[in-house]
């Protein structure tokens, strides 16, 4: 029997899967910074997308204290988050053919630009179309996923494919099936997600192998201060304007 507390447990399981990430996925978060690198030093734009709570890693790096100023959020309405009614909505959208090229086609990212995707399961349709037309229309895509999906559970599109199919380069988040850490006698179902504490963590481990392979090449990474910090305020007006045609949110 375990008789540690809940806590202790899920921030152990927690760092258990961070450690893993750290050791198995260095290859491909090199490749990961590597490619933003390019993309910046080419003069390209960054993008983001996730649905649901998949979305929170993604938004976790735009507008974002220490973060590149050209990384944005590709939005799809009702999808972004959980504050759509009803919230089952949002899952629902994300099954529907045709909206991710509707989307993405709307967007002012466009051939040499560089998008992430970011979907736990894989499996649904527009994280899937997503990607698959980013790559056509010449866009570097960067999948951040669990690649366990792919071998435990059955495609929920046409294609009969995974997003891991359709990118460049694949960030698995290690999470298990389900995404949840614990199980406790008296409570039904399994409990205690982790997949954005992961999720998140693996993107901002991108994004620092990225701003340190940019400095390597002697470009100056257009990196955001807090605005809480003196001269913080100044250093990003100063940022956003050497970069404005490469941001979104502003």
């Amino acid at each position: 029997m375990d008789d540690r507390s809940p806590a202790d447990r899920y921030l152990t399981a927690a760092v258990a899967l961070l450690e893993r990430v750290r050791d198995e996925e260095a290859a491909a978060v090199a490749a990961a910074g590597s490619a933003i690198a390019d993309t910046v030093a080419a003069g390209g734009r960054l993008f983001a997308f996730g649905a649901g709570h998949s979305s929170l890693p993604a938004q976790d790096t735009v507008y974002r204290a220490g973060g590149l100023a050209v990384m944005n959020l590709l939005t799809v309405p009702g999808m972004t988050g959980v504050d759509v009614r009803p919230a089952t909505l949002g899952s629902a959208l994300e099954r529907v053919e045709g909206l991710a090229a509707t989307v993405l086609d709307a967007s002012p990212a466009a051939a040499g630009d560089l998008l992430f995707v970011i979907s736990l399961s894989g499996r649904n349709t527009l994280p899937v179309e997503l990607a698959g037309h980013a790559r056509a229309l010449g866009l570097t895509v960067i999948g951040v996923t669990s690649v366990a999906y792919a071998a435990e559970t059955t495609p929920r599109n046409a294609s009969g494919t995974f997003l891991k199919d359709h990118c460049d380069i694949v960030l698995d988040n290690k999470i298990a099936v389900g995404d949840a850490e614990l199980t406790a006698d008296g409570v039904a179902a399994p409990f205690a997600p982790a997949s954005t504490v992961v999720t998140s963590a693996l993107m901002q481990a991108v994004m620092a192998t990225a701003a340190t392979a940019l400095a390597d090449r002697g470009v100056e990474p257009p990196l955001l201060r807090s605005g809480n910090v003196d001269g913080g305020t100044e250093w990003n007006a100063r940022v956003i304007e050497e970069n404005a045609g490469r941001i979104f949110w502003h």
